[in-house]
């Protein structure tokens, strides 16, 4: 399978009684998270509706005077706003040309592992201009989760170990959600970059090159376009949005985790539109303690030492988002 071919995976057979629909969509998943890093997943069992409803609430919230969106800007437990110039992917010159709302897991002030600190396991924060954002983004993280799990079964069943192979800790993840918006394109940002010819434009860079850090992210585009990936000869291919899907790539943190079976791809964001991008973003985790120990089969050495969730997140986090660089958590 080439990265200009990737795959549009069913997940209808997910919900079938039958064990071999499931692990026929396992093998499928298998095969593109070990050849190429990419998918596209259909028949999801996420409401267009409901993901409208929220690119709507996307717009409307970074569209708002900024003063607004300072009331909920970054926590140290990663919960709120990132403005412009907040996230920089490692070894790019320039910081990301985006900002961001993120959220997770609903939590309690009084929560044992939000009282024991620096967990990325924290309230949310919640604009009060928008109170109905609450409950949809909410409900959409639930709903999510719930589909990344299904991914991650499907993907031990593929590899032919246990279905809960990367579900153990699981309960109390550390996933996030994350709305994400790249401004209209400047052609005069970035005065020496420019696109191939058949562009016609400057490109604006609104996520610098890198990969993902946890095991799976899920990605709902709008029609704008602006997602590439990076081929192993180096060429860049765009992942185009194709209506009703997710894009899914797999994350640094699960590619360990399958002892180097999965490809974490290399991938950017390109705005080359005069329109504004949104994006719908999850990143899909296990617990904070969970521990990542390389799946080997018999007679096989680990490629990579076993790690804490907690320690390999918190690093990439330290390195990507300035409001981090001087704090130590845990």
């Amino acid at each position: 399978m080439s990265i200009s071919e990737l795959p549009i995976i069913d997940l209808s057979p997910l919900r079938s009684s039958n064990p071999a629909d499931y692990k026929k969509v396992g093998m499928e998943l298998c095969e593109a998270a070990s050849t190429v890093g990419f998918f596209y997943i259909k028949n999801h069992g996420i409401s267009q509706i409901e993901i409208k409803e929220i690119f709507d609430i996307s717009e409307r919230f970074f569209a708002s005077e900024e003063h607004q969106k300072n009331a909920v800007s970054i926590s140290p437990f990663h919960r709120g706003w990132l403005h412009i110039g907040a996230a920089k992917m490692y070894g790019n010159k320039e910081s990301d040309y985006k900002e961001s709302f993120v959220w997770g897991l609903e939590v309690a002030e009084d929560d044992p592992d939000f009282r024991t600190g620096g967990r990325l396991l924290a309230p949310n924060q919640w604009p009060a201009f928008i109170p109905e954002m609450r409950e949809k983004l909410a409900a959409y993280f639930t709903e999510a989760q719930i589909c990344g799990e299904k991914l991650l079964e499907a993907l031990a069943k593929g590899l032919q170990v246990p279905g809960d192979y990367f579900l153990k800790e699981i309960d109390k993840p550390i996933s996030r959600g994350a709305l994400i918006y790249y401004p209209p394109n400047q052609p005069n940002r970035y005065p020496n970059q420019r696109l191939p010819e058949k562009y016609g434009r400057f490109f604006q860079v609104g996520s610098g090159e890198h990969t993902d850090y946890g095991t799976l992210t899920m990605l709902c585009q709008d029609q704008i376009g602006g997602l590439q990936i990076k081929g192993k000869s180096g060429t860049w291919v765009s992942a185009e949005p194709i209506e009703g899907t997710f894009v899914v790539n797999i994350g640094d943190l699960l590619a360990r985790w399958s002892n180097g079976r999965f490809e974490s791809t290399p991938h950017r964001v390109i705005n080359s539109s005069t329109q504004a991008r949104y994006s719908l973003a999850m990143f899909v985790d296990p617990n904070w303690n969970a521990t990542i120990n390389p799946l080997t089969q018999d007679g096989e050495c680990a490629n990579y030492d076993t790690v804490r969730c907690a320690d390999y997140i918190n690093a990439r986090y330290n390195e990507a988002f300035a409001y981090r660089k001087n704090r130590n958590n845990e």
